[in-house]
Order: C-alpha cells, then structure tokens, then sequence
C-alpha cells in the first residue's frame, strides 16, 4: 500500500487534489485518511453553497435580496464577509467585495457548474464596502442599498483553510485548489514543500520556485480568467476604476493562511508593485510581484 494517500475531485469550479504522507500503514490507518479527506471535500462544498454570487440558493445570494434591514449570518459567512471588509478598510477599497454586479456586466456571470448566466436583478450602481453593515454580537449584515457582494477572493481560500484542519492530525500533507496550496508539514521525501511559480507569459515555464512548510501559497495572475465579452478584461477588477487592474501580471503570497494569501494576492495586484509591496510588508508576509515586463518586486518578511 502506498503510504501517500492522493484524492483528486472537482470542487468550486476548479481541480482539488489532497495528498496525506504516511499514517497508512494498516488498513484501519489508511481508513482514517479517506475519512478525513472526504470531510475535507465537504468543507469546499459547504462553503460554496454559503458564499457562492452565481447560485441562487445559496446564503450569499438570500443576503442580497434584503436590503435596508439586519440579516442574521452564519458563522462562515459571517467570517469571510467580516474579513473581505475589514481588507477593504485596510487598503482604502483596492480591495473592495462589493463588486458583484459590476463583475456580472464585465462577463464574469456564469454558473460553473451549469454554464448558466446569473443575473442578481440589482441595477448598476456605485456601492462600495462602506454600504455594508456587521453587528458582530448579533451576528447580522445589513446591506445599506442594493448590492452583490463578490466574496470570490476569500471563499476558495477559507475552504482550504477548514479542509486543512481536518488533515491537521497527519501532520504532512497538500490541499492543491487551482494552484492555491496549503503545506502541511513536509512532502513525502521529509523536506518542505516546493512550489513552482507559474510564468505569467509562459504556462510551460516556472519563473520561480518557494519553499513552505505549514503555510499557504496563492497566485492571482492576469492570464487566469477572461471575461467572455471582453477578451482584453482579466478578472482581477479595480474596484476603484471598474477596469481591470494592470500594472501587474502576477502576484503570488506565502501566509499562515490561504484566506489571507488569496486575499492579500488580490488585494497587492490591484495596489501595484510599490503600495503591493507595502501591503503584504505590513501584514508580515512574504511576497512575489511580477509587472508585465517581468519585473520582480519582493517583500523581506521573515
């Protein structure tokens, strides 16, 4: 029996692989990690019908259809709404999940799994992260006027987080989201994980490769995603233009958490190389940016 355990499934409109080393010397060893990986991959499913925009039943989706009064969370939503604003604070709206319906006009509206377009029905407006509301004692979000929030840039990220804690007691293990990692540990030849950094022009090169250990390592690039009706539009938005931001083509982040490193890789996208850098320097964690000349602008956090 091999004693590296390897799961691979659709999830969240990506490919999700989860590798657990060692722990499967017996069959009853390798029961509890099929077990644990199968509570993983529940995690990313939860997650989804709490706070996917492009399904209609999920709690996100209800959120949006009450504007003007409290709406009692869950403690998910709760969470990654709670944490997407207080980013948004932070950078002064370079970050900013109130940008749903303006990502519904660009083309980004299309349900993953069922090709659908979605259409939230709310008229194009001007709302920004300071029309939302948190009661945090009473667990509410009231939405000041019409809005979509867009929490596409968080939830991936928190479902790798609360899949991780499931594999927690294996101690070495990966959970690959669509390239957004977590790295538990060490790979099955006892050293840390090694990552390879996509090139931005080129998806047959690596321009870089980091080493992470009980962290995770997220990417946000201008080749991932392409708005079907504008073949130059990205889907990493400035939420203060309405345009797709540019003067990077990829930023990748090692954090505790892939919460924040998918977070914060959005956020110093849209901010740029100098205030990019700043950010992430700022909240203590390492970072490559890359412009789209392939210029390399670094963090020196420990």
């Amino acid at each position: 029996m091999s004693d590296v355990y390897v799961h691979t499934t659709a999830l969240m409109g990506t490919v999700v692989t989860f590798q657990v080393v060692g722990n499967g010397e017996d069959a009853e060893a390798h029961a509890r990690r099929v077990d644990a990986v199968d509570r993983a991959v529940e995690w990313f499913r939860s997650v989804e019908e709490c706070c996917s925009r492009f399904d209609e039943t999920s709690e996100l989706r209800r959120l949006t259809a009450t504007v003007g009064q409290p709406v009692p969370a869950s403690e998910m939503l709760f969470a990654a709404v709670n944490f997407a604003l207080a980013l948004a604070h932070d950078t002064d709206g370079a970050f900013d999940p109130t940008v749903g319906q303006r990502m519904e006009a660009r083309g980004f509206d299309r349900n993953h799994r069922t090709g659908a377009r979605i259409t939230s029905g709310v008229a194009d407006s001007d709302a920004s992260y300071r029309d939302v509301r948190l009661d945090a004692e009473a667990k509410t979000i009231t939405l000041v006027r019409p809005l979509v929030l867009d929490l596409g840039a968080v939830a991936k990220g928190l479902a790798i987080d609360l899949a991780a804690r499931e594999l927690d007691p294996f101690e070495n293990f990966s959970i690959d989201a669509g390239g957004d990692l977590y790295l538990g540990g060490h790979n099955p030849a006892g050293a840390p994980w090694s990552v390879g950094i996509r090139h931005p022009r080129d998806p047959r090169q690596l321009i870089d490769t980091v080493l992470a250990s009980n962290e995770a390592v997220c990417t946000s690039g201008d080749y991932e995603r392409r708005s079907d009706r504008d073949a130059g539009e990205h889907h990493i938005m400035d939420p203060r233009t309405g345009a797709s931001a540019t003067s990077l083509s990829s930023v990748t982040v090692i954090a505790p958490s892939a919460m924040v490193a998918d977070a914060l890789a959005t956020a110093a996208f849209v901010l740029g190389p100098t205030e990019g850098v700043a950010l992430l320097q700022r909240q203590g964690v390492r970072g490559l940016l890359l412009t789209p000349a392939l210029e390399r602008f670094e963090t020196h956090a420990a």
